[in-house]
């Protein structure tokens, strides 16, 4: 079985590898985009929260009680999950983990970077996440573009950038195809686009910003419930 990426709009993706499901950002209950109702979710191991704004921690929780599966946040955030009702041993690493740090779990490694954004609690996130088969997946999180996504291009060969283009609370695309230079990522998701009014609505515009500024990535462009391969 080939890994796959699932958008379920605007954030929340699910990432699906032969032996685990990995749901980041998991609102359904009002997300606009979304064509899975949360209840639907039947198999999810590890939920990745970039940040605790509303239309990001979704139905974690509830899909925590449901599955069984263990959530992964910063710490100020983990610990706001266990003020929910998540009980410390699914929470990962018992508090969770902190911008630089990695953990390895059922044979994945996720590495927690920065983003630039704001939130209630911690810190906004990113997670490089390297799958069994070593394809490394980026979900960028909702960010502006910084200089040090330099850095992680460096650190890591990213094959799937997950970045948001949508402008107003992130980057708009040309932030985001000039991070793709940085990033040096072979191919990237354009997410939190049309899901509101006030976002970008297509990606036209950020194609013709990647062709001008990193050629050498490829978009895919994933229609909310689309399912695609990666290798």
């Amino acid at each position: 079985m080939s890994n796959q990426i699932l958008w379920h709009g605007h954030a929340n993706f699910e990432i699906i590898t032969p032996n685990l499901n990995i749901i980041i950002d998991p609102w359904f209950q009002g997300n606009p985009s979304a064509q899975t109702e949360w209840q639907q979710i039947e198999k999810a191991d590890l939920i990745l929260i970039t940040h605790d704004h509303a239309d990001h921690i979704g139905q974690a929780v509830e899909i925590c009680q449901k599955t069984g599966a263990s959530i992964g946040a910063i710490v100020e955030v983990a610990a706001k999950f266990q003020e929910l009702g998540v009980p410390q041993d699914k929470i990962v690493n018992g508090i969770g983990f902190n911008i630089g740090g990695t953990i390895q779990y059922q044979g994945i490694s996720v590495t927690m970077i920065q983003a630039d954004h704001s939130s209630e609690k911690g810190e906004c996130v990113g997670f490089i996440i390297t799958l069994e088969n070593n394809t490394v997946i980026y979900h960028a999180g909702d960010t502006s573009i910084f200089s040090s996504m330099g850095l992680w291009g460096e650190l890591f060969d990213i094959d799937v950038a997950i970045l948001p283009i949508g402008g107003v609370f992130t980057m708009d695309p040309r932030q985001a195809a000039l991070a793709c230079s940085l990033l040096k990522c072979k191919k990237v998701i354009p997410m939190h686009w049309g899901s509101f009014p006030v976002l970008e609505q297509g990606t036209d515009l950020f194609q013709q910003e990647l062709t001008l500024r990193s050629p050498e990535t490829e978009m895919i462009v994933i229609k909310p419930g689309q399912k695609i391969v990666v290798e």
